[in-house]
């Protein structure tokens, strides 16, 4: 199930969330999956996001509050 469900570009874009924490790191990080179930491809990638936090309660509560329109900056960045 996706946490969002965006159109961009005229497709229309799954995206879930994940927390990363690397080794001998406190802070976790948030990575965003964007799967395109709009073309016969299903394209799909991982991207860093700029949020970072000591939990992920606090990581994917900071990541609800992430606007649509900074997502679709994401795919946009992917696909130039």
């Amino acid at each position: 199930m996706a946490w969002r469900t965006i159109d961009a570009a005229g497709e229309t874009w799954h995206v879930q969330p994940a927390a990363e924490r690397r080794a001998n790191a406190q802070l976790w990080q948030l990575v965003l999956s964007f799967r395109s179930q709009s073309s016969a491809e299903r394209r799909a990638f991982w991207a860093p996001y700029p949020i970072e936090s000591v939990s992920k309660t606090s990581l994917f509560y900071q990541a609800e509050r992430i606007p649509d329109d900074a997502l679709r900056e994401v795919i946009a960045q992917r696909r130039a």
